[in-house]
């Protein structure tokens, strides 16, 4: 009990809450969305979080919540999760939960071998067998003659890429921003966007009063599971919470038995393995190397 009232077990349990907030969001956009339009529900989703943010914070922060040092950052952080948002909800109505989520989950890999190859970040040859082998799940997941394969793989690669480049720029702004002002410019970009979208594509009120639970879910979920994620980097590092992410994996693979009745085969359940392996190991990997600079400094 004493260690889920430290810091470290609080984040870890925010991390596994948000993992499993994450999934069930996915498993309910992929139910919803037989019924409406990806574009109002990504729209809703955004909103949501903006009206949801600022009633919890602007209260407490006043005009200085608005404030923020990388605006341009913060404007390219927010398209680029809005792609993926996007990139997630269209994929998932093509795409079984599960093994969506184990492809999503190559992002931090991605990420790895982008801030390698773009911000010279020196990277150790244990770490690219990792990302091999992760490579090497995502291929047994999607196969030829798989249940996977088909032309909605476009979806989760870019999901990945775009993605993996939100990790990076993360990475770049953490510690120089307020995270709840970040959460804040992400969905206002978000919101935007979509808002355009809809005004060019038809607007449907009459789905937002016909299904405004399925609405309020999908953005309840979405936002307080970024909430989650936000405070549980708050109480621990990321090299201690990362492994935990991968939760989400066998919380999808639930949700998307229960709702869909829907079980990988036996060479997607080793793919999602290895992916789990090499994201996990991945994870370890940089913890020894974080307490090994800890020791010489």
């Amino acid at each position: 009990m004493n260690f889920f009232r430290s810091r470290q077990g609080a984040g870890i349990t925010l991390i596994v809450l948000a993992a499993l907030t994450f999934a069930s969001m996915d498993t309910t956009t992929k139910y919803v969305t037989r019924v409406i339009p990806v574009l109002m529900l990504l729209w809703f989703r955004y909103v949501f979080q903006v009206l949801s943010t600022l009633a919890v914070r602007y209260p407490l922060q006043k005009i200085e919540f608005f404030r923020t040092r990388n605006l341009r950052f913060q404007l390219l952080r927010g398209g680029l999760l809005l792609i993926t948002t996007g990139c997630s909800f269209f994929g998932l109505q093509h795409l079984p939960v599960g093994e969506f989520t184990a492809m999503m989950m190559l992002s931090p890999l991605v990420a790895t071998a982008m801030s390698a190859w773009f911000l010279k970040t020196h990277v150790a040859r244990l770490r690219w067998w990792l990302m091999a082998g992760g490579l090497l799940g995502v291929l047994l997941v999607v196969r030829p003659g798989g249940q996977v394969f088909g032309w909605a793989l476009v979806f989760p690669v870019g999901l990945v890429a775009s993605y993996a480049w939100f990790q990076v720029l993360t990475s770049r702004m953490s510690g120089e921003e307020n995270p709840y002002t970040t959460h804040l410019y992400t969905g206002l970009v978000g919101s935007l966007v979509m808002s355009l979208v809809l005004v060019l594509t038809g607007w449907r009120p009459e789905l937002l009063l016909a299904y405004w639970h399925w609405f309020l879910l999908v953005g309840c979920l979405g936002t307080f599971g970024h909430l989650m994620l936000i405070r549980a980097y708050m109480c621990a590092s990321a090299p201690v919470l990362t492994p935990y992410l991968y939760s989400q994996i066998g919380f999808a693979m639930l949700g998307g038995w229960l709702v869909f009745a829907h079980v990988p085969d036996l060479w997607a359940w080793a793919g999602i393995g290895i992916i789990a392996v090499s994201g996990v190991g991945n994870t370890l990997l940089t913890m020894r190397e974080v307490s090994r600079l800890a020791r010489r400094n």
